[in-house]
C-alpha cells in the first residue's frame, strides 16, 4: 500500500509540472501609480484626453525606473493615436529593453518576432484609437505593447523590415504567455489590430499571398469578440483586392461581397471602397465598361475627400486605358499624376500615361513621365532586397507558428497521458482496496464461521447427552405407565437407532461428503429425504415421543406439519444447515422457521432444549 501512495504521489507532481506554464512572468518590485494606471485606460477611447493629462505630470511620474519606462511607453502609444511622430524613440527603445528583461523569454525565433507594424494612413490609425485598454500589471501584454510601439516608430522612419520584426514579435510574446483560449475580448482586439497591420504592410510591398494570410489570421481574432463591422469590412476589401492582383478572382469576389453584406450603412468610405472594387472586378470578368464606367462616376461624385477622388480617378483611368480610350483616359490619370500624394499612385498613372502617348506620338509628354519613372528602377531593386527580407521573416513566422502549435500539442497529448495513467493508477489502486477489504472480510467470515462450528459441536455434543437421559426417562416413564406390546418390542431402544434416524445420521457425518455452508442447498438433492423417508422418520419420532408430541400439539395449535418435521430432524442433533438440506429448503427458511418456535416456545434456547423442556415435564 505504501508503495502504491509513493506511487500515485509521484504522478501527481508530474502532472503539475505538466501543467504548470513554461514561461512565468515575473513581477515586478515596482508598481506603477494610480495616475498613470488611469491615463492607460483613458487612452484606449479618448487618446487626444489622455495625452493632455499626461503631458503636464510626465516629468514627476518618473520616481521609479518602472514607472519611467511605463510613462514612455504611453507617450510614444499616445503620440500615434494623436497623429503626431515618435519624439521619445531612444527611451521607448530602453523600455523595450527593461520589459523584455521582466518576462521570460521564450527560445529564439528564427528571422525575428514581432507584433503588427503601424499602418500609415488616417484610417488605419482611427482604428487604433478604438483599441480597448490593456492592463499595465499584465508584463507580458505590456511587452508585447511595447514591441508594437516600436514597430510603429520604424515604420514612421520607412523602415519596413525593422517594423516586420517589432510586429512579428509582439504577436509571439502573446502567443508565448498566453493560451488560445484567453485571448479574447482586449487581447483578441490587440491580437486582431496587429495581423490587420501586417496584412498591410505586406499588400503594401506587393507581397498579395503574405497578406491574404495574414488577413485570414486577423479575421480569425476578429470573430473573438464584438468587432467593429468596419473594421471587418475594410479587412474584407483587403483581403479580396490582394485576390483580385493574383488572378483568383473567384474569392476576391466572394470577399468584396461579404464586406457589403454585412455593412448596413452605405454612406461611408468602406463600403463605397468595396462597391469600387467590386465594379472593377466585374469589368475584369465581364469586360462590360460602359454599365462599370456609370458605377465609377457615380462614385466620384460621393468623394469625401481629394485621396477618395484622385483613386476613383485612377480606377476609372485604368479600365478607359485597357477599353483604348486614351483621350479620356488621358484626362483621368494626368489628373491622378499631378494632384496625388500617393508615389504608388503617381508611379503607376504614369505608366499608362506614357503608354498613351506612345499612342498620341506625343514625345514632350513621354520625356516627363519617363524622367519621372526613372529613379524608381533603382528603387525597385532595393525593394527587392526588402521583399526576400519579409518574405524571410514571413517563412519564419510560419515555421515558428508550426512549431508552435507542436509544442503546444505534445502538451495537450502529454497531460492527457498523464491524467489517463493517473485515472487508470487510480482505478487499479481503488480496486486493489476493495480486493483487499473482501479478503479481509472473507478471512473473518471463515474464522467466524469455524468459531460458530465449534460452538455448534461443544452444544450439539451436550445437547447429545442431555437427549440421551431424556430419552432414557421417557423409556423408563412408558414403561411404567402401559404395557409394553409386540410392535415396541420390536423397535430400537434408542430414537436415534432406528433405520432411518441412522440412515439421516449418516449422511449428514460422512466425512468424505460433508456438508458446507458454503455450498448451495441444491447440490445435495441426493440426499434429501423423499416423501416415504419423511414418513419413516415420523413414525420413528412418534413411537419414542408420541406423548410428548400429543401435548405439544394440544397447547401449541399453531404448530404446523412442518414444524413436526424440525422437530423430528431437531431431536436427532442436527443443525439448521444439515436440517435444511435434509428437507431441501433454504437456510434462511429453517432459521426463520427456528425463530417463529422460539416465540411460540418463548425461549431463546434452541428449539431441541425446549422439546427436551417438555420431555422432563
Amino acid at each position: 500500500m505504501k508503495r502504491l501512495a509513493r506511487i500515485w504521489y509521484l504522478f501527481g507532481l508530474v502532472l503539475l509540472a505538466a501543467c504548470t506554464p513554461s514561461f512565468k512572468a515575473v513581477e515586478p518590485v515596482e508598481m506603477p501609480t494610480a495616475e498613470l494606471v488611469l491615463i492607460d485606460s483613458l487612452m484606449w477611447q479618448q487618446p487626444d484626453s489622455a495625452l493632455a493629462r499626461l503631458m503636464p505630470i510626465f516629468d514627476t511620474c518618473m520616481t521609479t525606473e518602472y514607472n519611467r519606462r511605463y510613462a514612455n511607453l504611453l507617450l510614444a502609444e499616445l503620440l500615434y493615436k494623436n497623429d503626431y511622430a515618435q519624439t521619445n524613440r531612444i527611451e521607448l527603445q530602453q523600455a523595450v529593453s527593461y520589459f523584455d528583461s521582466l518576462v521570460r523569454k521564450a527560445p529564439p525565433f528564427k528571422g525575428g518576432g514581432g507584433i503588427l507594424p503601424p499602418l500609415k494612413g488616417g484610417a488605419r490609425r482611427a482604428g487604433d484609437s478604438k483599441t480597448h485598454p490593456n492592463r499595465s500589471d499584465n508584463l507580458p501584454f505590456l511587452t508585447a505593447r511595447a514591441h508594437y510601439i516600436n514597430g510603429v516608430g520604424y515604420y514612421e522612419q520607412d523602415s519596413v523590415v525593422e517594423a516586420c520584426k517589432e510586429y512579428l514579435k509582439a504577436i509571439e510574446v502573446m502567443e508565448e504567455h498566453f493560451e488560445e483560449k484567453t485571448l479574447t475580448e482586449k487581447k483578441a482586439n490587440f491580437m486582431a489590430l496587429a495581423y490587420t497591420h501586417l496584412t498591410s504592410l505586406f499588400s503594401d510591398q506587393y507581397l498579395h499571398e503574405q497578406a491574404i494570410y495574414f488577413g485570414k489570421k486577423a479575421w480569425r481574432y476578429y470573430n473573438k469578440y464584438d468587432a467593429q463591422v468596419w473594421h471587418l469590412a475594410w479587412l474584407f476589401d483587403e483581403i479580396g483586392s490582394n485576390y483580385n492582383v493574383i488572378g483568383n478572382l473567384d474569392s476576391a469576389m466572394a470577399y468584396f461581397n461579404k464586406g457589403i453584406e454585412m455593412l448596413h450603412d452605405t454612406n461611408n468610405l468602406a463600403y463605397r471602397d468595396l462597391a469600387v472594387h467590386k465594379a472593377f472586378l466585374s469589368y475584369v470578368i465581364n469586360k462590360n465598361s460602359n454599365t462599370v464606367l456609370n458605377k465609377l462616376r457615380c462614385q466620384i461624385v460621393m468623394s469625401e475627400s481629394k485621396r477618395e477622388y484622385l483613386s476613383r480617378c485612377l480606377t476609372i483611368g485604368e479600365i478607359l486605358f485597357h477599353e483604348q480610350q486614351f483621350d479620356s483616359a488621358f484626362v483621368y490619370l494626368s489628373e491622378v499624376f499631378q494632384c496625388s500624394k500617393s508615389i504608388n499612385s503617381k508611379k503607376q498613372a504614369a505608366e499608362w500615361l506614357v503608354e498613351i502617348c506612345k499612342a498620341q506620338d506625343n514625345e514632350d509628354e513621354i520625356i516627363k513621365y519617363t524622367n519621372f519613372l526613372a529613379p524608381f528602377a533603382t528603387q525597385d531593386e532595393n525593394k527587392s532586397f526588402v521583399k526576400s527580407q519579409l518574405a524571410e521573416l514571413y517563412n519564419g513566422s510560419k515555421q515558428y507558428e508550426l512549431e508552435h502549435q507542436h509544442r503546444q500539442t505534445v502538451k495537450r497529448q502529454t497531460i492527457w497521458v498523464i491524467v489517463f495513467a493517473s485515472g487508470l493508477l487510480t482505478v487499479v489502486l481503488a480496486l486493489f482496496v476493495l480486493y483487499k477489504k473482501y479478503k479481509r472480510k472473507k478471512q473473518n467470515l471463515e474464522i467466524q464461521i469455524k468459531e460458530e462450528e465449534y460452538a455448534h459441536k461443544i452444544e450439539q455434543k451436550a445437547l447429545s447427552g442431555r437427549l440421551k437421559r431424556s430419552n432414557a426417562t421417557i423409556k423408563e416413564y412408558g414403561r411404567m405407565i402401559r404395557p409394553t406390546t409386540p410392535q415396541q418390542k420390536s423397535t430400537a431402544e434408542k430414537y436415534e437407532d432406528e433405520p432411518i434416524c441412522l440412515h439421516i445420521l449418516s449422511l449428514c457425518n460422512d466425512p468424505k461428503n460433508p456438508i458446507k455452508s458454503t455450498v448451495p442447498i441444491s447440490a445435495y438433492t441426493n440426499i434429501a429425504l423423499d416423501d416415504a423417508q419423511k414418513a419413516q422418520l415420523k413414525n420413528a419420532a412418534m413411537m419414542h415421543y408420541g406423548p410428548m408430541f400429543e401435548k405439544l400439539k394440544l397447547q401449541q395449535p399453531k404448530l404446523k406439519e412442518k414444524d413436526f418435521q424440525y422437530f423430528y430432524l431437531c431431536l436427532l442433533g442436527l443443525d439448521n444447515i444439515q436440517i435444511a438440506v435434509m428437507l431441501q429448503n433454504s437456510i434462511s427458511t429453517i432459521w426463520e422457521r427456528e425463530k417463529r418456535l422460539k416465540k411460540i416456545f418463548c425461549s431463546e434456547d434452541r428449539v431441541a432444549i425446549s422439546l427436551h423442556g417438555y420431555m422432563m415435564d
